[in-house]
């Protein structure tokens, strides 16, 4: 699915009115590329989405990486890596990242590799900022490509059980 509602690109892919019927002038807030999977939020208001994609919200990823993560890696993903950013290199602000047991979320439809390919391992991100693809960008910047990638939190609002696909409207960010 594109996290968005119009697909400029025509790509065979469900767009976010395939989900519900949303009011006009619904937006994503900050999206997820088309590998990327987990909590987006909407809104029909310019201010609340510029507030949410500033740093004043963390936003946390569980991430599925190649190999197991090395302690200094964890550290270096902690106190900020360079990489890309348009056309420039750019250090990641400091952020929260530790290791954690698999989350044990539904197999993907589209199967990433098999253990035949050697061992993963999952991690938690916890963020402020959000450039393009900024999180896969950093565990490959420490040596740990991103294999899958769930944003499980926006500020105090969780994923938890959402299942694919349901939407579910709040009335506020607490």
């Amino acid at each position: 699915m594109i996290s968005q509602f119009v697909n400029p690109a025509k790509r065979k892919k469900s767009l976010l009115g395939d989900l519900h019927e949303f009011p006009n002038g619904t937006m994503a807030i900050g999206r997820l590329d088309v590998p990327s999977e987990g909590l987006l939020l909407l809104t029909t208001d310019g201010k609340v989405s510029a507030e949410i994609r500033s740093n004043k919200y963390e936003k946390e990823y569980y991430v599925q990486v190649d190999g197991m993560i090395t302690t200094e890696a964890i550290e270096k993903l902690k106190t900020g890596v360079e990489i890309g950013f348009n056309g420039k290199k750019y250090m990641t602000k400091p952020g929260h990242a530790f290791v954690i047991e698999n989350p044990n979320f539904p197999l993907r439809s589209m199967k990433i590799r098999d253990d035949r390919h050697g061992p993963t391992s999952w991690i938690a991100i916890v963020i402020r900022e959000g450039k393009f693809r900024q999180v896969r960008k950093m565990t490959a910047a420490v040596g740990f490509p991103t294999l899958r990638l769930i944003r499980v939190r926006i500020g105090e609002i969780k994923l938890e059980n959402l299942e694919v696909g349901e939407v579910l409207e709040i009335e506020k960010l607490t």
